[in-house]
């Protein structure tokens, strides 16, 4: 197996309203490339949301008093901090400069995926995308009526892990691809039949995409990756771990 990531570039920055599946397409045709059905588009979660008009002006947001609260208590802007419980479903672990919750799409991370970098003006915040698994769907479909082919989307963001230091990329959204592989029933190299092993596939496309796409000044959120089959239907739940099977919550 030979993998190929190529980052698109020329991308403009992005605006509420753009057609990204048109910038997508005018950006391999810029660099000569020629979509293959099984070929992968790892889009970064900022310009989705940057596209579909998740950015909010702070200056019109009014921290709740558990906001405050919460705040005081963590270091961070009410503002942001109001945000982050609206777009969360319960909040996981607080401390200083740290506020860890489970956001509305079942992820558990830092401040529900609220971000200010590499985002337009000092008083904006950009959300999540409120649907990234649809988001992906609406991508695909566009891309391949367009070049008749039949490839995947990932949208990816920037995540910490409980465990480790550093950020890796996750998927938070996908379509026609293998989200969870299941390798459950089938034999190691000594004929030992594997019995628990489910591979995270999207979340390793989004990490080697990451690689790629960079996190401060590359201006390249959107990679083409090809040369492997992971081929599916999909979702960014699949890889979600149900609270009751959840040892550490």
């Amino acid at each position: 197996m030979s993998l190929t990531l190529t980052p698109l570039i020329g991308l403009p920055m992005i605006q509420k309203g753009d057609d990204l599946a048109a910038l997508a397409l005018e950006a391999l045709k810029r660099q000569g490339l020629k979509l293959q059905s099984g070929d992968i588009l790892v889009i970064a979660q900022k310009i989705v949301s940057k596209a579909e008009g998740r950015q909010i002006n702070l200056t019109k947001i009014t921290p709740s008093a558990e906001a405050s609260a919460l705040a005081a208590e963590t270091n961070k802007d009410p503002r942001i901090v109001e945000l982050i419980l609206q777009e969360s479903q319960s909040v996981i672990r607080k401390r200083k400069d740290v506020l860890i919750v489970e956001g509305n799409l079942g992820l558990i991370h830092a401040n529900a995926g609220i971000d200010q970098s590499n985002v337009e003006g000092d008083d904006t915040a950009l959300l999540l995308p409120v649907d990234p698994d649809t988001s992906a769907k609406a991508l695909k479909d566009r891309i391949d009526t367009a070049c008749g082919t039949d490839i995947g989307i990932i949208i990816n963001d920037s995540v910490g892990r409980a465990w480790r230091k550093g950020t890796v990329g996750l998927a938070i959204g996908v379509a026609g691809v293998v989200a969870l592989q299941d390798l459950r029933g089938v034999e190691d190299l000594t004929g030992r039949t594997l019995e628990t092993t489910e591979v995270g596939l999207a979340d390793q496309i989004a990490a080697a995409a990451s690689l790629v796409q960079g996190q401060a000044d590359e201006g390249t959120p959107i990679v083409l990756l090809s040369g492997l089959n992971a081929r599916g239907q999909g979702t960014a739940r699949d890889v979600l771990r149900a609270p009751n099977e959840d040892l550490f919550r």
